[in-house]
């Protein structure tokens, strides 16, 4: 029996995941991700501060040349007569298929099709733009989807701009955006003059699909997001740091680097100038069923990412005290924010410092057989919650809002 298939049994259809953490070279990491103070760079000035986790990924990261063997791969954790190994999610997927994220997913997609992480930059991100499904594909990708929910957990401060700019302001023309494209090395190209800001508040979120610009800011941030990693950078200075012009072009096909116009392509302008971004793209979290039935049966359920018909999310709290059944209809990932307590037959902890190779119990896969059947949920603390974030991938059967 192969490690993928043995793992699969010993969790009753749960896998047991370790973290996976992802430097960005023109990032300063906002340190709330509960990685220890001294490993934040331990991979080197080179490759710049870890300010990523990702969660149930089978995604590698673009990260240039220097990036690392299986970066952005979350391992599966097995351990058998106290001899511990470690494999890829992306490899227990291509090997059991349908038995770990069900016919439908793998039917239409034969692979896991979304991915999760946390991003926690102390500083804001520059504007950029994802490719849609059309344009990614000229160069071998896969458009990208994204959305963000701020933890509270994660957010005892909101690092040094809590605001992120959405779209384009109602009145901009084509022009004045191509302009600044045509200046991204002249400096500061001043693309912000032209967008709007909205201020992040934790327990919310905001639905960002491809072809939007967005300078995300510098909350720390939970990201349910398409399998993809595509990405274009079309503001060149942020924060007083300078954006090499190479990134301007990311994205592009080699035969088209240099022509703005097809830059200009990519933004669904429609999408940007909306006036109606905070009602369109603004989340608010969902009850999953009337607030009331779930406080009497020992939980709160919310969606909190359900705009996109690529991925979902919810937020699960169980309230001291109680054991619970949570029944899904699609498999998904999930991270423990907050408590301790079972989930299924693993012990779950939330980890208040973790060192850089460390593992943990706060990450878990849950095939959807395991949770279809429903996972039973124990929360021993008489004063403290259990907070699970769960992300799923395209076209959830549940999601009915």
């Amino acid at each position: 029996m192969s490690l993928a298939k043995k793992a699969l049994e010993q969790g009753k259809g749960i896998l047991r995941l370790a973290p996976t953490w992802v430097p960005r070279s023109f990032c300063v990491p906002g340190r709330r991700i509960k990685l220890h103070p001294d490993d934040y760079y331990v991979l080197g000035g080179q490759r710049g501060g870890i300010d990523e986790r990702w969660l149930a990924s089978t995604t590698p990261a673009q990260n240039g040349p220097l990036t690392g063997k299986n970066e952005g791969l979350s391992p599966v954790v097995f351990n058998e007569g106290g001899k511990e190994e470690q494999f890829l999610l992306k490899d227990a997927i291509d090997e059991l298929k349908g038995e770990v994220i069900g016919d439908r997913l793998w039917d239409e997609h034969k692979s896991w099709p979304m991915y999760s992480k946390f991003f926690d930059n102390m500083g804001p991100l520059p504007h950029h733009i994802h490719h849609n499904d059309e344009h990614a594909a000229k160069i071998g990708q896969k458009g990208k989807p994204e959305a963000y929910y701020f933890p509270p957990q994660l957010n005892n401060h909101g690092g040094d701009f809590p605001y992120t700019f959405f779209g384009i302001a109602p009145g901009t023309t084509k022009e004045q955006i191509r302009e600044c494209l045509v200046n991204f090395t002249k400096g500061d190209n001043k693309l912000t003059t032209y967008s709007q800001a909205f201020k992040l508040e934790p327990g919310t979120g905001w639905d960002v699909p491809p072809g939007m610009l967005h300078a995300p800011g510098s909350m720390c941030t939970y990201e349910p997001q398409k399998a993809s990693d595509v990405f274009a950078m079309y503001q060149s200075l942020v924060n007083e740091a300078i954006i090499p012009e190479e990134l301007l072009w990311n994205g592009t096909p080699k035969d088209r680097i240099g022509d703005y116009d097809q830059l200009m392509e990519v933004i669904d302008w429609d999408l940007n100038v909306n006036p109606n971004i905070l009602e369109t793209r603004f989340m608010l979290p969902k009850p999953v069923k009337p607030l009331k039935v779930m406080e009497a049966e020992g939980y709160i359920e919310n969606w909190i990412c359900y705009r996109s018909a690529a991925f979902s999310a919810k937020e699960l709290t169980v309230l001291p005290g109680q054991t619970v059944l949570i029944k899904d209809s699609a498999c998904y990932g999930m991270i423990v924010m907050q408590g301790r307590g079972k989930f299924g037959v693993w012990d779950i902890e939330t980890p208040a410092l973790i060192r850089y190779g460390q593992l943990t119990n706060d990450e878990f896969f849950v095939s959807e057989k395991a949770a279809a059947e429903g996972v039973r949920i124990s929360n021993p603390s008489k004063t403290d919650p259990i907070v699970i974030l769960k992300h799923f991938g395209p076209e959830n059967p549940d999601l009915i809002l």
